[in-house]
Order: structure tokens, then C-alpha cells, then sequence
């Protein structure tokens, strides 16, 4: 596994959803925060996006893909003007034809998260991730969305496992862009680092194995002193403090997710007993691995 794909694995929770959203004229419609993150795809015409408090208004044309990492509250309408006139995006109606034929066409959609022990990749994704269609940029993101748009006729056989599988790969290929397109943010620098990325990758790869600083930098081919330096500096953490943080956020993972018996989680994220991963797991969630499984699950 590599970090962005661990990233996401830790906090996805079940299957996204979508609806189709086909309106014309003068519509505007709200959708409220959310404990998750929100994306919308314009297949057809163009609207405006206006995040709650102080986010400027963002025009989205065809093609465009917009990702709400953090579920924050927002407005969709055919113009950037008054707001107070939104209908709850549940209660929408679709309004009477636009006789200038101006339609508008969107996918709506959420994605199940769990921020309870976000990625920091992920805790630096800004409120709104707006990806205009640009040709030539991301093709595998436009891809994604033409396959999208192909499989919203659910009467195609298939369709029902084939579009949250598109959205999955949504998800994914929205952080891939950020994370080169980005200017602001350490993540972005971490993950065009050789040096770093190479030790991030051998550590998500296997974080149950003995790792050393010097078998780490070995891995990464740098000296020690020059791993720790550069690792440090950009993750913002020693590369052995990173790898206990993940071992702990990955044996969360798996008391959320699985009901694989404690001996076999602590062999999975590296501990030697479940006496030692209970120990540090206590010390970091204050509660033993037992009650954080009945407390997520309930």
C-alpha cells in the first residue's frame, strides 16, 4: 500500500452514494454539513458553488469535478446571488423546463468518513478541491468522469456495482490531482520527495516489520542523519514516531472493520502482544482496544 491509498482506507466507511441532479431556470438548492465529504460532477451546463462563511463563490462548468473533503455546508444555484432563498437539497423539485434551454446537469454525491483519526494528507485537503476540466490534465480523473456519466442509466446491466466502484476511483484520482496540482501544504512536498516517499511507501507497505532508522534509511538509500532531517522537516514528525501514529491508526482500522481477535490485530500492526498494543493503544486513544471496538461499532 502506498500513503494516499492507506489515507483513504483508514477513514472510508461503507459505500458512497450519488443522485442525479437535472435543473433549469432559476433554482437553488442547499446541502447541509455533513460527516463525511461531499463531491459534486457537472456532466452538463454550468452553476455556481458557494461554501459556507467565508468561502468565495466558485463557478463550475462541463466537466468540472468539485470535492468537499470535510463535509462542509454548501450552496448550488444557477447564479451567485442570494442564497437565503435555498431549498434544502432533499425537498428539491425539479423546476419547469428553461425555455432558453439552459439545463444543468449534475452528479451529487457523499463519501462516508470516519475524522475521528484523519490522515494528515487528508486533514490538509482545503474545504473546497475544485478541478476544472482542462485539456490534457488528469486524464485519468476525465476518464473517470466520462465512465461515470455512462453508467448513470442503471438500467445497464451492471451499473449498480460499477458506479460506486467509479466513485471510489473518484475519490482516489481527486486526491492524486491535488496533491500535484497544489501549491500550498506540506503533503504535496512529502509525496514529490524521493527520499521521503520512498520511506513512507516501505513503511505503509509493511509497518508490522522491525523497522530501524537505519533500515529505513537503507530502504530509502540516503544516510540515516539525511533520512531523519528530510523526513521530519516535510512529514512533521521522526520517521519511528510517524510509524508508531500509523501502526495505532491502523490497529483502530481494524477493530473498526473487522472482528479479528486482538492477538491477531497486534501481529498485523507490529506489536509483539496484545498486552503491548493494548498499552500503547490506551496511552493514545485513552480507552483499551475492547472498549474503542464496542464504542465505534455501537
Amino acid at each position: 500500500m502506498d500513503v494516499v491509498s492507506d489515507a483513504i482506507s483508514a477513514v472510508r466507511i461503507g459505500q458512497p452514494s450519488s443522485n442525479r441532479l437535472r435543473v433549469g431556470g432559476s433554482w437553488c438548492t442547499r446541502f447541509a454539513p455533513y460527516e463525511g465529504a461531499g463531491f459534486h460532477v457537472v456532466l452538463a451546463g454550468s452553476c455556481w458553488l458557494r461554501p459556507d462563511g467565508d468561502g468565495e463563490p466558485v463557478t463550475l462548468g462541463a466537466g468540472d469535478v468539485v470535492l468537499l473533503p470535510h463535509g462542509a455546508g454548501h450552496v448550488l444555484a444557477d447564479g451567485p446571488g442570494d442564497t437565503m432563498r435555498a431549498v434544502p437539497f432533499e425537498e428539491m423539485r425539479r423546476p419547469p423546463a428553461d425555455p432558453a434551454g439552459r439545463e444543468v446537469e449534475l452528479l451529487c454525491g457523499k463519501y462516508r468518513l470516519d475524522h475521528s483519526r484523519v490522515h494528515p494528507l487528508l486533514a490538509e485537503l482545503p474545504q473546497v478541491v475544485h478541478l476544472p476540466n482542462r485539456v490534457g490534465a488528469h486524464p485519468e480523473l476525465r476518464s473517470a468522469v466520462d465512465l461515470l456519466a455512462r453508467e448513470l442509466d442503471e438500467r445497464r446491466p451492471g451499473s449498480c456495482l460499477a458506479l460506486p466502484s467509479l466513485l471510489d476511483l473518484l475519490l482516489i484520482y481527486l486526491v492524486r490531482a491535488w496533491t500535484t496540482e497544489s501549491d500550498t501544504g506540506s503533503w504535496p512536498a512529502v509525496l514529490s520527495d524521493p527520499v521521503t516517499t520512498a520511506a513512507l511507501r516501505a513503511l505503509h507497505s509493511d509497518p508490522a516489520a522491525p523497522w530501524t532508522n537505519d533500515s529505513l534509511a537503507a530502504e530509502a538509500g540516503v544516510s540515516r542523519a539525511t533520512l531523519a532531517r528530510r523526513f521530519t522537516a516535510l512529514v512533521g514528525r521522526p520517521p519511528m514516531a510517524y510509524l508508531t501514529w500509523w501502526r495505532l491508526t491502523r490497529t483502530a482500522t481494524l477493530l473498526r472493520d473487522t472482528d479479528a481477535p486482538l492477538a491477531s490485530v497486534a501481529r498485523e500492526a507490529g506489536y509483539s502482544s496484545p498486552y503491548v498494543l493494548s498499552h500503547a493503544f490506551s496511552r493514545e486513544f485513552g480507552v483499551t482496544p475492547g472498549k474503542y471496538r464496542a464504542g465505534v461499532r455501537g
